[in-house]
């Protein structure tokens, strides 16, 4: 299946054609694949490799000197998630086999902050980082959002809405950049079904995807080492096929993906898809992988609820009920594991305990 390249270059035009030659592009990709190629995206691919290096030297010192950066208390919003700790919702159960480290490339905002603390912390950062990991990291993040709100933007005129739309709605939102270390298998893991990232749809508005690289048993970047390793979609139900085809997604060189989260096809009704996609794994052992990813997020007191033009019964029974996006994060942080059942405390009249005290006090 052919997924279309957008150029950013067209979005930003002042000509007419270019314009509506971006937003048709950008429009068939989301509506029937979730997922987009990017050209004239200014993420610096230099810096990406420099970056990638850091984040190599990092998850190779052993599991001791990491461990102090991961933060359960944060929700693993921030720092090192160890291997096995998230798992997919449709996922069966099983644990993603990966390890990675979160960080927001941007200031918290304070209000924010205050009332949702563990979904905008302040970075945990290594005190012996190695060079380029911060820098490269905050760049990298920087970078790939700038992108993502030109796209937000042409998704706004795609669908014929004002141009600030989507931008609006994620103004000082939680974003987080993370990169992944994907594991080597061992010999008896291979063709036992184990897959790198169970299939899922992102939760967050729009994901920015760089690109992966792979690595030889040995350590050496390289090509993939099968046909079958790697990131994989699967598209909108057709007649041909009720659940969707499944497509390998590799960008053409020197472009960047982005595909499309719960959110923004909640806001669209529908309209644009949440791409179901899977991390597989090599057929042969010893070989992993690095990718990264931003996500852009709605601000979560925004409200989660199809767009009044995309509000039809069909539409309004799908998603219903509405709710802030923020209660949204923390459900599906819960049910990925990342967050405890704990959490789900925070969804509700949380003072019974006052009045439980009031009454006790009286009966004493």
């Amino acid at each position: 299946m052919n997924i279309p390249t957008v150029d950013l270059a067209d979005l930003a035009s002042s000509d007419p054609a270019a314009t509506a030659r971006g937003a048709a592009a950008l429009r068939e990709a989301f509506a029937t694949c979730g997922l987009v190629y990017i050209r004239n995206h200014s993420v610096d691919l230099d810096a990406l490799e420099r970056f990638y290096q850091a984040f190599r030297a990092f998850v190779a010192r052993p599991e001791s000197e990491k461990r102090p950066y991961a933060r359960p208390d944060l929700w693993y919003q921030r720092g090192w998630t160890p291997p096995n700790t998230e798992v997919a919702v449709a996922g069966g159960g099983q644990p993603d086999f990966k390890e990675c480290y979160f960080v927001t490339p941007f200031d918290n905002d304070p209000e924010s902050a205050l009332t949702y603390p563990e979904i905008y912390p302040e970075n945990v950062w290594p005190s012996d980082a190695p060079a380029f990991f911060r820098e490269g990291f905050i760049a990298l993040g920087q970078q790939l959002h700038a992108a993502g709100v030109a796209l937000l933007r042409g998704s706004a005129l795609a669908l014929e809405l004002p141009v600030s739309t989507f931008t609006d709605a994620c103004e000082k939102g939680p974003h987080i950049t993370r990169v992944l270390n994907y594991l080597p298998l061992a010999k008896e893991q291979v063709g036992t079904g184990l897959v790198w990232g169970e299939e899922h749809t992102d939760f967050n508005l729009l994901t920015l995807l760089p690109g992966g690289r792979f690595f030889d048993p040995g350590g050496a970047s390289s090509l993939a080492p099968d046909d079958q390793s790697g990131l994989y979609l699967r598209t909108r139900p057709m007649p041909d096929a009720p659940n969707g085809h499944k497509v390998r997604g590799v960008a053409p060189k020197g472009c960047i993906i982005a595909q499309v989260g719960q959110q923004l096809e909640i806001l669209t009704g529908g309209a644009f898809l949440a791409t179901p996609h899977v991390i597989t794994a090599p057929g042969v052992p010893g070989w992993s992988r690095l990718s990264s990813a931003h996500f852009i997020h709605m601000h979560s007191d925004k409200l989660l609820f199809p767009l009044r033009p995309f509000r039809t019964p069909e539409t309004i029974r799908a998603y219903a009920p509405p709710v802030l996006a923020g209660t949204y994060g923390i459900k599906t942080l819960v049910d990925i594991g990342l967050a405890p059942q704990s959490a789900l405390a925070k969804l509700g009249y949380r003072h019974y305990d006052r009045l439980d005290a009031m009454r006790a006090d009286e009966k004493r």
